[in-house]
């Protein structure tokens, strides 16, 4: 599903209006939903990296940085495996997994460090603590009550923030933002925070800022004529990230987040793309969930998140961790 475009206008919207009941009876249902459940614990420390707002803000992208601070044989991920049909808990093995299996989030984290799928947080947070894990980072769940946290970073786009100001279906927002970040121990921006985010939020949690940074292999494409496509919450970040390489965009393909490619689909990019004098380029969540005899023809940009204060973010981990 893509985001309606109403859910970012920031003078509001009849269709914005006309759902604020329905967003009002969501909202309530959440909290009451949260304030009858008991957190349970684990034999191992929870960094949550959630977000307030439905789509990709840049959790996984931030899990994946947080790794890099962080004793790399005591930490492993925890996902729900959206999109995959694994129940788990399970470990994610990238040679055997497909993102039909775990999802395509799972597949990048399982690069970095032991990943465990499991729509049931409690009971994936306990197998990966079983199998040796002190330190879990989980991607997503902010808004699950059943783990108990011992650290919730609200990660957040730079150039959209909280979009309206609304909660689903009038906008964006899972939960009120006060309600969000009166659990928040901190917020990550990602980008320039061209939405004024920090702001808009003041005193109400420490903010860390970052940025997303192609990888140097992503450098040959610089110059070149490309169509670019991608099924993520906001596929023209992406699309952002190609025109600061220098390339140059002749075409664009938008597909819902998390959405499976078929191989007629490819194939038809891959035909408009040399149409074009293009080369086919999407992004490394979009490529593992190509068909696998496709992704050779087409080229991915890996992007890693770098932090612009490094020591301050580590700093704040290694003192909430140790408490």
């Amino acid at each position: 599903m893509k985001a309606p475009e109403f859910w970012y206008e920031k003078d509001g919207s009849l269709a914005a209006s006309l759902l604020a009941p329905a967003a009002a009876i969501y909202d309530l249902a959440s909290r009451l939903t949260r304030a009858g459940t008991e957190p349970q614990t684990c034999n191992a420390k929870v960094i949550c990296v959630g977000n307030l707002v439905a789509g990709g803000a840049g959790k996984t992208p931030v899990s994946l940085a947080l790794a890099v601070l962080l004793p790399e044989a005591e930490t492993a991920f925890l996902t729900r495996g959206y999109g995959g049909r694994e129940p788990g808990p399970l470990r994610v093995d990238a040679d055997t997994h497909s993102s039909r299996d775990v999802g395509d989030e799972a597949l990048l984290l399982a690069r970095a460090a032991p990943t465990w799928v499991s729509r049931n947080r409690l009971n994936g947070a306990g197998a990966a603590s079983k199998s040796g894990a002190r330190i879990i980072i989980m991607d997503d769940g902010f808004q699950n009550p059943s783990l108990n946290k011992d650290i919730s970073l609200v990660v957040v786009d730079g150039a959209t923030g909280f979009g309206n100001g609304r909660v689903m279906p009038a906008g964006p927002l899972r939960e009120t933002i006060p309600h969000g970040l009166a659990r928040a121990d901190a917020v990550v921006i990602v980008g320039d925070d061209t939405a004024g985010t920090a702001a808009r939020i003041a005193d109400q949690a420490p903010v860390f800022m970052a940025r997303l940074v192609p990888d140097l292999v992503a450098q040959p494409l610089a110059g070149r004529r490309v169509l670019a496509f991608a099924g993520i919450g906001r596929p023209q970040k992406f699309f952002e990230t190609l025109r600061d390489m220098g390339c140059e965009i002749v075409g664009t393909r938008e597909f819902a987040d998390h959405q499976p490619y078929t191989p007629e689909q490819i194939m038809k990019i891959c035909e408009d793309a040399a149409a074009l004098d293009a080369a086919p380029v999407t992004t490394e969540k979009d490529l593992v969930r190509l068909p696998a005899e496709a992704r050779a023809m087409v080229t991915s940009v890996p992007v890693t998140l770098q932090w612009a204060d490094p020591d301050a973010i580590k700093a704040f981990l290694n003192t909430r961790l140790s408490r």
